[in-house]
């Protein structure tokens, strides 16, 4: 036997074992991470995810979001609450500095202000002043001495057509007027430190501002290949040219290096219905008025533009969405249900005997909205069914590899982006052309 044998073996089973050890505890690190994330994006509230904000019946606004942390452990953070049927509520908090005690203080004040809005719309007694100051008592104590925090208190009225905030420290928000200027407020508050007394609540007037965008200075300080500019020189041509979330985001990612820092925004167009109908129809929950709906649709769009890869995506999202609207809106059917019938080979002699109980209607409108000198198909799809609860649309996209329903992933990937009402019986999406 060689002398070095079993000391050879031994060496490589401790080295072996700690190997292991390693990789448990990276494991380990991983599952806290993925603990800690998911328990910020629990703390962070959307009462208008992927969700259309009526104002009235010819005007609603869009709110959309971009939250890019830099780590599992983010020093930003937002929220976005409904107020009242007039009022909304926005949030967007920078902690300053990195790592643990940024994100600490981060979630620590964001949960509170939740917490206080919740009691608020309990009592039907929100007011701004009385969130800030409560707010600043609450965080006080907690703040180290040389830590600060920026951090966005914002509400917008639309039936006062007025936004007020207080603005501690943020980057200047954006609003975009009716003779297409944008208009900067910038920060009425120094930063909100443990010293921090005395506050300022502003006032601005938004009768015919079509956009708004709140957002961190991650966003503004990100390095761009443009001539060596810093984000914040071109931020407000990008808003200014862009209609949705969608099209900054994607000049957003096509000028800048990668992310530097935790990165929020909040972006929000108004869009008016008053001029902007090409044609609206009704179809019977049937199988045959499926397909009967779908050749329709693509003689509509062989009217709207030449385009056909933008024709043919504008179908694949109607027929995704419009099959949903029967099955799932008029019929009922639930994903569930739906899996056992196709596994059983059932599926479509249910839905052909339960249609024929139904008397329940789709109903389709399209509009075109033209916009900086571009033209926007904007898609409705309404049932008369029960609905569904939307907040149930953020599962769906943060755990898309998990989730079943096809639907509103290819529809999100082949528009500009898609809405549904608070019910969850109608659907909007949006396609340039």
């Amino acid at each position: 036997m060689n002398k070095n044998s079993v000391p050879s073996k031994y060496i490589e089973d401790e080295k072996n074992k700690k190997i292991e050890e390693l990789q448990e505890k990276e494991k380990y690190s991983f599952y806290q991470e993925d603990l800690a994330f998911a328990k910020e994006l629990n703390i962070l509230r959307n009462d208008f995810y992927y969700q259309m904000n009526y104002i009235d019946k010819d005007n609603l606004s869009l709110i959309d979001f971009l939250y890019k942390p830099l780590d599992a452990m983010s020093g930003d953070a937002y929220s976005v609450r409904k107020i009242d049927e007039s009022r909304e509520f926005y949030l967007v908090v920078d902690g300053m500095g990195k790592g643990l005690s940024a994100s600490l203080t981060s979630m620590l004040i964001t949960s509170f202000i939740n917490h206080i809005i919740d009691k608020m719309k309990a009592a039907n007694s929100f007011d701004l002043k009385m969130l800030v100051d409560e707010s600043i008592d609450y965080i006080k104590p907690i703040l180290l001495d040389e830590e600060a925090l920026a951090i966005d208190f914002i509400v917008l009225d639309s039936f006062k057509n007025c936004m007020d905030y207080a603005k501690f420290a943020m980057p200047a928000a954006l609003m975009l007027n009716e003779q297409n200027e944008v208009i900067k407020i910038k920060s009425n508050n120094s930063p909100l430190s443990k010293y921090k007394s005395n506050f300022n609540i502003s006032s601005v007037d938004t009768y015919g501002m079509s956009k708004f965008l709140f957002y961190s200075d991650g966003l503004i300080e990100n390095s761009t290949h443009v001539e060596e500019q810093l984000y914040a020189s071109l931020i407000e041509d990008d808003f200014k040219t862009s209609f949705s979330r969608e099209e900054l985001k994607n000049k957003i990612f096509e000028k800048t290096n990668l992310f530097e820092d935790d990165t929020t925004l909040i972006f929000i167009k108004k869009l008016n219905f008053s001029k902007s109908l090409i044609v609206e129809r009704s179809f019977n929950s049937s199988l045959e008025d499926v397909d009967r709906a779908n050749e329709w649709y693509a003689k509509e769009w062989e009217n709207l533009t030449d385009k056909e890869n933008v024709a043919y995506n504008a179908g694949l999202v109607f027929t995704e969405l419009f099959m949903n609207a029967y099955e799932h809106g008029n019929l009922g059917i639930s994903n569930a249900v739906k899996h056992t019938l196709i596994e059983e080979d059932k599926y479509f002699d249910t839905l052909l005997e339960m249609e024929k109980l139904s008397t329940k209607k789709i109903f389709v409108k399209i509009d075109k909205i033209e916009d900086n000198g571009l033209t926007y198909i904007i898609t409705q799809i309404a049932d008369e069914g029960s609905g569904f609860d939307t907040q149930i649309l953020s599962e769906i996209f943060r755990n898309s590899r998990k989730f079943n329903g096809r639907g509103v992933l290819v529809s999100r990937k082949n528009s500009l982006g898609i809405y549904y009402n608070s019910s969850g019986n109608s659907v909007l999406y949006l396609n340039k052309i």
